[in-house]
């Protein structure tokens, strides 16, 4: 360690700014005690950039203020304004006992809007949460840590095999300039989970043959063309139309297999502890067929195959009036986790029942979590991967669904099917666009483009 004199000056804004300082992480780490709360003054205050405005990043946003007392929102970006107004609106009623006014501090001139915003804001922030629909996140994430900043990013980390590709490059990068980056699988930072896992992996129930993985529910919002139209007292362009209605779009999400049934896709990978090698299954549109559903399916059965010859049964669907099941569980050649935290012997005797009443929000905890590491000077490398992987997971499986053929690990991630437009504008085309009747082309198994 070289004398005092030369490292007394680093401060947290020495290592929020640069993350690549092997010396900084070390100082900062001895000076500071782990928690995120116990650092205090102008110096160390970290500046949040938000780019995506929706319910989740203006959740998120609250989070990451709760996590630390010398967190700032300084910056924020959306494609649509009003969204912009509408979050930072939200955040001042999003209090829940601890109150983050005074760490909001996002003047007009620091909101951005349009494709181009997310930029403004990185330039502003020391560490940035990325929460626009996921087809933006391969490109937002890498004009992030170019840029040396720490990051939380919401899932799924792409919708196309390149933007996974993209991020595989990119966390590279990351982790060569030791960059903090969590990614919003928030079962990784859920206590019922964690303990269930790890009971798991040490073998409680043997061997894992099996896993069973569902996101079986009615279904997320709709946002109709005709509701926005009437709002805007004018037709929206194609563009326009898409982003608001992002949901029922590839290019933007994924389809839900990709959006919400990759926390379960990523759950059969963390207890199996690897990815799939091999996938085929099937699915559909039965119920949700409107023309405001865009083109995704609105199920989808798909079997994972594992190293081992090991499998996991993965279920999807949004069909009202239906039982509800978001769930994952697991058979072993010495019992059953039929749930998490409860695990069976082989004759339905309890081995383990997690009683977790108090449990913290694991939502939070990413973010207490994420600036407790920053408070240290250590650094977080595995999300990225592990959201990566998750990623491509659920996108094999809609590869597979759409075409009806198997598909492997290698096929899905050497795949140059590119779903993103090639220009961001207002009045450009997007990927797909609708017939005479507004209906938009849907996959069909057998017939559809090969991988």
């Amino acid at each position: 360690m070289k004398d005092s004199k030369q490292t007394r000056g680093v401060t947290r804004r020495d290592f929020v700014k640069g993350g690549t300082a092997a010396l900084v992480g070390s100082v900062v780490a001895s000076q500071f005690p782990l928690k995120a709360s116990a650092y205090y003054g102008v110096d160390d205050t970290i500046r949040v950039g938000l780019i995506g405005c929706g319910g989740r990043g203006t959740g998120a946003a609250v989070q990451a203020l709760r996590a630390a007392p010398n967190a700032r929102l300084v910056a924020m970006a959306d494609a649509f304004a009003d969204r912009i107004e509408s979050s930072y609106t939200n955040m001042k009623d999003m209090q829940e006992g601890q109150d983050i006014t005074a760490q909001l501090e996002v003047p007009p001139e620091m909101r951005f809007d349009g494709f181009g915003g997310y930029k403004k804001v990185i330039e502003q922030s020391d560490l940035v949460i990325l929460t626009t629909p996921p087809g933006f996140r391969p490109m937002h994430f890498e004009a992030a840590v170019e840029a040396g900043k720490q990051i939380f990013m919401e899932k799924p980390l792409a919708t196309d095999a390149p933007g996974v590709r993209q991020i595989l490059a990119t966390a590279e990068k990351a982790k060569a300039r030791k960059l903090n980056v969590v990614v919003g699988l928030q079962r990784h930072y859920q206590t019922v989970y964690r303990e269930w896992v790890r009971r798991l992996h040490e073998g409680i129930i043997g061997d894992i043959l099996v896993g069973r993985v569902y996101w079986n529910s009615g279904g997320v919002w709709v946002r109709g063309r005709k509701e926005y139209e009437e709002r805007a007292g004018r037709p929206l362009t194609e563009m326009e139309y898409q982003m608001r209605n992002w949901y029922y779009f590839n290019w933007l999400c994924g389809d839900h297999i990709v959006e919400q049934h990759i926390h379960n896709i990523d759950v059969g990978n963390w207890v199996l502890q690897g990815h799939p090698l091999k996938a085929q299954g099937q699915g559909g549109r039965l119920v949700r067929t409107g023309k405001d559903h865009g083109e995704i399916y609105d199920h989808h059965y798909v079997e994972f195959e594992y190293s081992g010859g090991r499998r996991v049964l993965s279920q999807c669907r949004h069909f009202e009036n239906c039982p509800n099941n978001v769930s994952e569980g697991f058979h072993g050649t010495k019992g059953m986790a039929p749930k998490a935290g409860e695990i069976l012997d082989a004759d339905g005797g309890v081995l383990y029942k997690h009683r977790g009443k108090d449990d913290p929000n694991p939502y939070q905890v990413e973010h207490d979590e994420l600036f407790a590491a920053i408070n240290a000077g250590e650094y977080k490398f595995a999300d990225t991967i592990n959201g990566a992987h998750a990623t491509l997971s659920a996108i094999m499986g809609r590869m597979a669904t759409y075409t009806g053929q198997e598909v492997t690990w290698e096929q899905a991630l050497n795949s140059e099917e590119s779903l993103l437009p090639d220009t961001f504008a207002w009045d450009a085309d997007p990927p797909v666009m609708p017939d005479a009747e507004g209906r938009y082309a849907i996959p069909k198994p057998g017939a559809s483009a090969a991988i």
